[in-house]
């Protein structure tokens, strides 16, 4: 069986728009031809309904599917809220949450066939975004949060905390649903774009005309709120003073899970 790269799936995506679980399959199932595997997806009707340049499927749903310490978190993709609030739609957006919780994260692959499916019948781009699974390790605990709208999930977290009672991390869930951070501490931010940051509010400092001996001052000042916007034990939990690591009472967030329309 010849092996398929990641390369050779992106360049099928990057050529018909396919789905990433639908390039890879038809891959598979040309044993590794890519002009086979095209001309597959193509007779499939998949690279079409994937290549619509005129929508984006920043619609769709979110799931959460819960369990033994388990917490499993599923984005489906799709171009327009009319698909997204379908029956057979939410079906299989629950479906592949149940999957994962059940098997892991590659469970949903045996669903693959259902996405066909769903897809030519909607006539859009239905894509898997997201597909997590978060096992509470030791000692941990986990919380999750759904924001329903229209009946369907369209914003759904799952954090992980340790010490941490079940009302504080269930608070910790909402602020993540509305603030959206992208990283935990600041550790997790690369180097790099923290020193593109830090360099540009120098040169925005400078040219404020700010005394030289005030600049460092007040670029770290900067810096921190920069930090604020993305960094959720920075962030004031629910937009209040108290940061959300002064909450814990002692205790630690070891992670979070984020899935979102329109990311």
């Amino acid at each position: 069986m010849t092996e398929i790269s990641a390369g050779d799936v992106k360049a099928l995506r990057d050529a018909t728009g396919a789905g990433m679980m639908d390039a890879k399959r038809a891959l598979v199932e040309v044993d590794g031809d890519f002009d086979a595997a095209t001309q597959l997806l193509r007779e499939k009707g998949l690279a079409k309904a994937a290549t619509r340049s005129d929508r984006q499927n920043v619609e769709g749903a979110v799931s959460i599917a819960t369990g033994d310490g388990r917490a499993a978190l599923v984005h489906l993709k799709c171009e327009t809220d009319f698909s997204a609030k379908s029956e057979g739609f939410l079906s299989l957006a629950n479906e592949m949450a149940q999957a994962v919780l059940a098997g892991g994260e590659t469970a949903v692959e045996a669903l693959a066939p259902a996405l066909d499916d769903l897809r030519l019948a909607v006539k859009e781009n239905v894509e898997l975004g997201e597909a997590c699974l978060v096992e509470a390790s030791g000692d941990a605990s986990l919380d999750t949060y759904l924001h329903l709208q229209d009946g369907r999930g369209v914003n759904g977290v799952i954090v992980e905390g340790r010490g941490v009672d079940q009302e504080t991390l269930h608070q910790v869930a909402l602020h993540v649903a509305f603030a959206k951070p992208s990283v935990l501490n600041r550790d997790d931010v690369d180097l790099d774009r923290v020193a593109t940051e830090r360099a540009a509010l120098l040169e925005i400092t400078k040219a404020e005309g700010k005394p030289e001996q005030a600049w460092e001052k007040i670029v770290e000042g900067r810096l921190t709120g920069w930090f604020r916007e993305m960094v959720l034990l920075e962030q004031g939990l629910h937009g209040d003073k108290v940061k959300v690591a002064d909450s814990l009472n002692g205790g630690t967030i070891i992670g979070f899970t984020q899935a979102y329309l329109g990311a």
